[in-house]
């Protein structure tokens, strides 16, 4: 288990940017994500830098250590737009010298295309939604490459970028373990320093879930999943890119810097359709729907819908959920502060000492982790140990 990261005055603030238009939707997608026949790029690119603003106002006197574009597609977004959400952001808040800029792209050959534009604009890392090196899987999964399509936007990408991450899906229908194995060590070969491996999951709303309602998907039994994961880490691990989250693996000092300061629950601002954030003890969020948001911002100068303040429960509550899935655990006495209560309440101690003589959780002082034999279990773990 790595050691706690070494606590921080005042950690760089994070910026989320959410692009919310995609080519199709995917049929196991459930995140915010919306297609449209055109979208009127100059007012888009002015909404966001209206919204930035807003945000930037509320965090005043903060340092920048990431900004994300996320989506949806952003690598739709004219690069030109990319430039001025940058440029924007780096004006009103400082930048660290190492600033983390990360955009997700889509491996068509149209939008890699644009990375040698989007790397000028400032991007320095980019995470590529390959989600499969196979043709029949990409087709299931609804994706508009193939793998070979996918491949040239890999190399076009790792031309382009300092930093290159991808995604793949797995434990999907009828995908046998030696399948996983191969298809995993192939990517493994490709040499990028971060990798984001997710199970497949059925998500409540998207087309798959009626697939699967009526019986025309199934997923692999829990055992079958079990042996994927664990053979991903291992597989992983023995390559030098060990999981630092549960479903996040990388080469030491590549971890998604951006990322990690969700799951440290550090502060993050959010602009876009849906956009969440965290400041200090405030929860944000921004209207959903595109239209519903840029109308918030043409009406207010901003889209956010709600500014709410978090009860100190919650905001501890929040810290474990999220801080349990990194390898290096979780400060207790930090957390505790967040709370406005003691290391040991907010834990449930009698299931902590079973759950730690089981293997599956450390304790060391006011660090607590979750073991790699736990990180299997951690969805059954996580509601036996957290107060809420």
């Amino acid at each position: 288990m790595n050691a706690p990261e070494t606590p921080l005055l005042t950690p760089p603030l994070a910026l989320y940017v959410h692009w919310p238009f995609c080519v199709s939707k995917c049929p196991y997608c459930d995140f915010n994500s919306h297609v449209r026949e055109s979208v009127d790029q100059a007012a888009w690119r002015d909404a966001l830098l209206a919204d930035l603003a807003y945000e930037a106002q509320a965090l005043a006197g903060r340092r920048l250590g990431s900004i994300f574009f996320g989506g949806g597609t952003p690598s739709l977004m004219p690069p030109e737009t990319v430039a001025a959400v940058i440029d924007a952001a780096t004006t009103h808040w400082p930048a660290e010298a190492d600033i983390e800029i990360t955009l997700e792209a889509n491996p068509s050959s149209v939008e890699a295309a644009r990375f040698a534009d989007i790397a000028r604009a400032g991007v320095n890392r980019v995470s590529l939604g390959l989600q499969a090196l196979d043709d029949a899987a990409l087709a299931f999964l609804g994706r508009a490459h193939n793998v070979t399509e996918g491949l040239a936007a890999l190399d076009t990408a790792q031309a382009a970028f300092a930093r290159v991450s991808f995604d793949l899906i797995y434990a999907r229908p009828g995908q046998t373990l030696a399948a996983w194995e191969a298809e995993l060590a192939r990517a493994l070969a490709f040499g990028t320093e971060h990798l984001s491996l997710y199970q497949l999951t059925i998500e409540p709303g998207t087309r798959f879930a009626t697939e699967a309602a009526a019986g025309r998907i199934v997923i692999p039994d829990g055992d079958s999943a079990a042996d994927l994961f664990e053979t991903t880490r291992a597989m992983t691990a023995a390559a030098g890119l060990p999981a630092y989250e549960i479903s996040n693996h990388a080469r030491l000092g590549a971890e998604s810097r951006h990322n990690l300061v969700y799951w440290r629950y550090r502060d993050y601002a959010g602009v876009g359709p849906g956009a969440h954030g965290r400041r200090g003890g405030l929860a944000t969020a921004r209207h959903k729907k595109p239209e519903n948001w840029i109308g918030a911002v043409a009406r207010n100068g901003h889209g956010a819908q709600i500014e709410e303040p978090l009860a100190p429960n919650a905001r501890a509550t929040e810290a474990l959920l999220m801080g349990l899935r990194l390898r290096e655990g979780v400060d207790l006495a930090r957390i505790a502060q967040l709370g406005e209560t003691t290391p040991t309440a907010l834990i449930d101690q009698t299931a902590a000492e079973r759950l730690e003589q089981q293997g599956l959780i450390a304790r060391n002082g006011d660090h607590l982790g979750v073991t790699e034999t736990g990180m299997l279990l951690l969805d059954a773990i996580l509601p036996l140990i957290v107060r809420g």
